[in-house]
């Protein structure tokens, strides 16, 4: 039988875990449209996380200045213009194949004194140049697989034939 005490304590533990879960649907959510600082103010990145050296486009609102240009400034691309397209300022920018992996803010700063902000994440996944050292180096003996097939058939051929001589033994055994 449970004591208020432990019923009090799930209680809690429901209560904190929903708290948790909460708080990361709303910075996913957030993350995922970009801040907005005005009404119709803000920027986007998609993707929002980036392998080094590959392009993301950068899509904005100025509010009520959409058909002038706008920067947008990051450590991970540096200063990029956003230029009217449909309603929207847009760009593409390459991240450089370089850049150290991290979490970089991505601003916008609008003619009208506007200013919005989101986070681009980028990855660096070098790709190594060559194979990973897996042994078979210096502890492997020359020519060693064909010895190891060949001693496999050898032994394979040797039970063949044992089986065999065994079953006509059999066979002379019973008079069939």
């Amino acid at each position: 039988m449970r004591t208020p005490a432990a019923a009090d304590r799930s209680i809690r533990t429901v209560l904190a875990v929903l708290a948790v879960i909460t708080a990361v649907v709303a910075t996913v959510l957030t993350g995922a449209t970009g801040a907005r600082a005005g009404q119709n103010t803000f920027v986007e990145v998609t993707p929002s996380t980036a392998q080094a050296g590959t392009r993301v486009n950068v899509r904005a609102s100025c509010d009520d200045r959409n058909n002038e240009q706008a920067d947008v400034r990051s450590e991970a691309f540096d200063r990029v213009v956003l230029r009217p397209d449909n309603g929207f300022l847009t760009a593409s920018v390459t991240i450089p194949g370089n850049k150290p992996a991290g979490d970089y803010p991505v601003e916008l700063r609008c003619d009208n004194g506007n200013t919005a902000s989101t986070t681009l994440t980028v990855l660096n996944m070098t790709q190594p140049s060559k194979g990973p050292a897996t042994g078979g180096g210096g502890t492997a003996g020359r020519g060693s697989g064909s010895l190891v097939l060949v001693g496999g058939l050898t032994a394979a051929a040797v039970a063949a034939g044992f089986g065999v001589l065994g079953f006509r033994r059999r066979r002379a055994g019973t008079g069939a």
